[in-house]
This record gives structure tokens, sequence and C-alpha cells, in this order.
């Protein structure tokens, strides 16, 4: 008997609803926690632009609807990231950010792993200074 079809992370996280509810505590998160201060900042005095469009990006990365897309085209991630000074230290902050975000609201160990993982690699490329 086969294993079925695959089933999107989309689908596993829990659809919309999950990822708006991880958005919103990430973003949450930066306003909360001292050791993201640097994270924070970067973002200048409102967090409301930046919340819709992780969540319509990360809907359409995780398998979901393309509403980001639909919005603004591809993506283009470090081309709209160049105007942010992003070195180790961002990136960093990001990451954990993003991992005490899935941990807060109970994304499945195995799964957050391999966000977490995936959300490095990005990171990581998204950096455009030196340290």
């Amino acid at each position: 008997m086969g294993r079925g079809p695959a089933v999107s992370i989309f689908t596993a996280i829990g659809g919309e609803p999950r990822i708006r509810e991880l958005v919103d505590r990430f973003y949450d998160l930066m306003d909360l926690d001292a050791d993201l201060a640097d994270l924070r900042a970067a973002h200048g005095p409102s967090l409301d632009s930046a919340r819709q469009k992780l969540f319509w990006f990360l809907c359409g990365w995780m398998g979901g609807p393309d509403h980001y897309v639909e919005r603004f085209g591809h993506p283009r991630l470090r081309m709209r990231h160049m105007p942010f000074a992003i070195g180790e230290k961002e990136r960093d902050q990001w990451v954990v950010c993003m991992g005490r975000a899935m941990q807060d609201i109970g994304v499945e160990p195995a799964l957050a792993d391999r966000l977490l993982a995936s959300f490095y690699k990005t990171a990581d490329w998204m950096r455009n200074r030196p340290g």
C-alpha cells in the first residue's frame, strides 16, 4: 500500500488561520523581547505592512494561495531587502524570532525544525553586509 498524497506545509501547519497566528506572534515578539530590538528597529515605526506582506508571502511559500504574487509579482526577496542592512546578527534575530513564534503557537516540533532550516537558508542568503 502506498504512502498517499504528500501534504503541503500549508496544510500541515493549519492553513491561513495558523499562518496568520504565526505571523502575528512573530511580529508581537519583536515588540516584547529586548534581545530582538535591532530586528524591530529595522522595521520602522509600524509593523502593519510587514505583517501583512509576510502573511501573504508565507501562504504561497508554504504551498497555499499565492496572495503575495497576485499583488506584487515575483517576491524577489533579496532585491526587496537590499535597502536594509542584513548581517549575521539580523539573520540570527529573524530566525530566533520565528523559532520562538512557532514554539509559542505550538507548531509540531518536526515541522518547526524543517521550517527553521529553510528559514535559516533564506535569511542567510539575504545577508547583504559582512558580520
